[in-house]
């Protein structure tokens, strides 16, 4: 049955995320900070709003997929214009961004005054996954909630696991994102540590990749950081932000280390200018004989 549905946030991952919510017939309202990237949905079929109240206004369930806390606080609960004014009673927010657990846990509080429910929804898996419809959801809320958003996050999505409570499925998204930036520094640094030595690093990392110190992950990181191909699927800049929140999670650097550490080689990424191109950009920092 077609749900009355709006999407808040028109990126890489949410215009493909409404883009699979029309494929799978529902009615769909879109809002974007920037109006002409709701023009291919439109053509599909979409309708667009001015506003996140206005897109929210009638709407059964909203979506959210936005950048960070920031943008995720303005477009729910600007006054006069934010998303939770034009919320009907009884309606379920979902937020996909990578958000910290705190601002979750505040945002289902604000939802829970205005008589919505919300249900925190943050994915794994980029650009590829979602034009497939095969992303990873990490659920955060009520079981009851999570039962009637299940057929709209399958239209998006492949594998939906509930953490438990508000802020639960943030702290997964968050240590995922750290995991995964781990292995690439880690990557990223061997790499270097290959050429500089005159090593053939291809061979080297086959080699390695037999063994039991191998990720699935690595294939795909060693890869695109060989063949020097950062098209932007994950930028620098983002998963820098997403380290930034695991670090304030855990309490403090000393508190994680080895994340902090991480982080610091995402940071300088960024300030040497490639904090657009994707993640796995930061190899030119041990490569490059200009880094």
């Amino acid at each position: 049955m077609s749900k009355n549905i709006a999407l808040l946030g028109l990126g890489a991952m949410g215009a493909r995320m409404a883009a699979n919510l029309l494929k799978a017939d529902h009615a769909l309202t879109v809002w974007n900070r920037t109006p002409e990237a709701a023009a291919a949905l439109v053509r599909l079929g979409a309708k667009q709003a001015p506003t996140p109240r206005q897109a929210a206004a009638g709407a059964d369930f909203v979506f959210a997929m936005l950048r960070d806390d920031k943008a995720s606080r303005d477009v729910w609960l600007s006054p006069h214009r934010g998303a939770l004014e034009g919320l009907k009673k009884g309606a379920i927010a979902i937020e996909s961004s990578t958000l910290t657990p705190g601002w979750i846990r505040e945002l289902g509080s604000a939802v829970a005054e205005q008589g919505g429910h919300l249900l925190e929804a943050p994915v794994a898996g980029s650009r590829p996954q979602a034009d497939a419809a095969q992303l990873v959801y990490f659920i955060g809320g009520d079981d009851e909630i999570l039962n009637q958003v299940r057929p709209l996050l399958m239209a998006m999505g492949s594998t939906i696991t509930h953490i438990g409570p508000l802020g639960s499925g943030a702290l997964v998204k968050l240590g995922t994102n750290a995991l995964l930036g781990v292995q690439l520094t880690a990557l990223a640094e061997l790499i270097g540590l290959l050429k500089r030595s005159g090593a053939d690093a291809a061979s080297a990392l086959k080699a390695i990749a037999g063994t039991a110190a191998w990720s699935p992950a690595a294939n795909n990181l060693s890869g695109s950081m060989l063949a020097g191909s950062f098209s932007p699927q994950f930028p620098i800049e983002l998963i820098e932000k997403d380290f930034g929140y695991a670090v304030d999670a855990a309490g403090s650097p000393e508190a994680a280390p080895t994340i902090a550490a991480a982080r610091g080689v995402f940071q300088k990424a960024v300030a040497k200018g490639f904090g657009s191109e994707n993640m796995t950009g930061v190899v030119q920092l041990f490569t490059k004989s200009s880094a």
